[in-house]
């Protein structure tokens, strides 16, 4: 019989390859995009990395009482996600761009509503549901972002300090999967493991929007 982790990458195989296929993806794979591309693409993962905290603290408020276990895993999530959308500020300004500007300013309609998606799952539906953004958001870093990094910064010439959000979860998201994996595997309510599955599949496609409205050219 299969994990549910298992279950969790096969039931959300189709939406992670229609999101491998996109053209801003595949392209950052290979350095094939300007330096304002790579500002947008920061642009946006600061509007949404600074709610990974307030998002994993909603997630953690709302979980029962026999879900302790999984709180305490939200809880160490906290202490390592905390001050990464700072790491993105310092690379948009080794990269020429206005962190402040970003701070204060407004993102992407695509961007909004993943967060807001997000937001709205934890509070209103089922709080464990949280675990499948993560899938998708982490997973993703593992297969893309070190790789991605080391293309970009070869084909713009960009200093190591451009890429300390690139490369920090290239390498510390796969300690975090081996982590995940086995945090996943104790779910074993089925109204849970739905609600994770159906997260993953819907960030996969809002993710996926987020990526469709960089400035490619």
């Amino acid at each position: 019989m299969k994990t549910f982790f298992e279950q969790l990458i096969a039931k959300t195989e189709i939406s992670r390859t229609e999101f491998l296929a996109i053209e801003a993806i595949n392209r950052g794979m290979a350095g094939d995009i300007s330096i304002d591309t790579y500002i947008a693409f920061l642009t946006q993962a600061f509007h949404h990395v600074k709610h990974t905290v307030p998002l994993l603290m909603a997630c953690g408020s709302r979980l029962p009482m026999n879900k302790e276990w999984l709180r305490e895993a939200v809880a160490e999530y906290i202490e390592e996600e905390t001050g990464h959308q700072e790491w993105i500020l310092n690379d948009i300004t080794a990269c020429g761009g206005n962190a402040e500007e970003v701070r204060y300013g407004i993102p992407h309609a695509s961007t909004e509503l993943m967060v807001s998606y997000a937001y709205d799952s934890v509070h209103r539906g089922n709080p464990a549901s949280f675990f499948g953004m993560v899938l998708v958001l982490e997973g993703t870093s593992v297969k893309l972002a070190t790789l991605a990094a080391e293309k970009i910064k070869l084909s713009l010439g960009l200093p190591d300090e451009a890429f300390s959000y690139l490369t920090s979860h290239g390498t510390l998201d796969i300690s975090h999967m081996q982590f995940f994996e086995k945090l996943m595997n104790r779910i074993d309510e089925r109204g849970d493991q739905e609600s994770i599955i159906h997260m993953a599949n819907m960030m996969y496609k809002l993710y996926g929007n987020v990526f469709e409205s960089l400035p490619l050219d």
